[in-house]
């Protein structure tokens, strides 16, 4: 069973803003002539590497609650120009909505075990206005 790791996602305020951010992400990489691959940098390395390499995901938390998730691709270790080890956490460029879960704030990263994961929002509750999203899932409706 995969493992994921739940992360809170600092200066974004909707789903929305982080797609938006991921799109200008890309974007502003493929002018550069970079390849265009999303990644989230963080010091702490996982040690349960492979756990989370098996399907596993990076579940964001956006203003007190689970909203959305992107697979895991790879966690590749590295060295910054202060010999500080740190790690990128490799991900997918689709963002895939969740339903949300509240969560208390928390520094750097957890893990979450599957059975603790969120589900993703089918494809009608996905295309939902985000206002209304927003509005039936604090409702408990959604």
């Amino acid at each position: 069973m995969a493992l994921h790791l739940l992360k809170l996602c600092v200066g974004v305020d909707t789903l929305e803003d982080l797609q938006r951010w991921s799109v200008k992400k890309l974007a502003a990489m493929r002018a550069a002539g970079e390849p265009a691959q999303l990644f989230h940098t963080t010091r702490m390395v996982p040690k349960r590497v492979d756990e989370l390499l098996d399907g596993g995901a990076l579940y964001w938390v956006i203003k007190g609650n689970i909203e959305a998730r992107q697979q895991l691709e790879n966690i590749v270790p590295f060295v910054d120009g202060q010999g500080i080890r740190r790690c990128h956490l490799m991900l997918s460029s689709e963002i895939e909505p969740t339903a949300r879960a509240p969560r208390r704030p928390f520094q750097g990263w957890r893990y979450l075990k599957a059975e603790d994961a969120p589900p993703v929002l089918s494809a009608g509750d996905a295309t939902l206005p985000p206002e209304l999203r927003r509005e039936l899932a604090e409702l408990g409706l959604l």
